[in-house]
Order: C-alpha cells, then sequence, then structure tokens
C-alpha cells in the first residue's frame, strides 16, 4: 500500500530590485568603454588621428567594414 507524501513546494526566491545608484557607476564605465570603442573603429583614420601609424587602422579595420564604416 503506498502512502502519498505530501511535500510542500519550493518557495520562489524574493528578488530583491537594484537601485540607479548601484547601476550608474558601471552604466557610464561602459558607456564611456563603448564611446571609445566606436571612435577607434569608425574614426581613427586620417585627419581625426589621435594616434599616428596605421596600426589601429588595421587592426580594426575588418570591424569597420562589418559595421558599415568606410575606409578606403
Amino acid at each position: 500500500m503506498a502512502h502519498p507524501i505530501a511535500t510542500a513546494a519550493p518557495a520562489a526566491p524574493a528578488i530583491t530590485p537594484i537601485s540607479v545608484k548601484a547601476i550608474l557607476p558601471w552604466a557610464v564605465f561602459f558607456g564611456i568603454l563603448l564611446m571609445a570603442l566606436i571612435y577607434f573603429v569608425g574614426a581613427e583614420q586620417g585627419a581625426t588621428s589621435l594616434i599616428s601609424g596605421e596600426d589601429v587602422h588595421e587592426w580594426v579595420h575588418d570591424g569597420r567594414h562589418l559595421l558599415g564604416f568606410p575606409c578606403h
């Protein structure tokens, strides 16, 4: 004879909200990092170049074409 065992369903963990004060420094950091990346991929060439030479251009050359930035 089988006896059913009553088991309680596990309680769902409480979701704690994350405050804007906790997210803001990370959002600013990644925003600056993204802007620097977009600059080096999209504008680091020719008259606007901060770094002399063609090294940066060659490193991000395929990324320029993938993102649709003209470079030739």
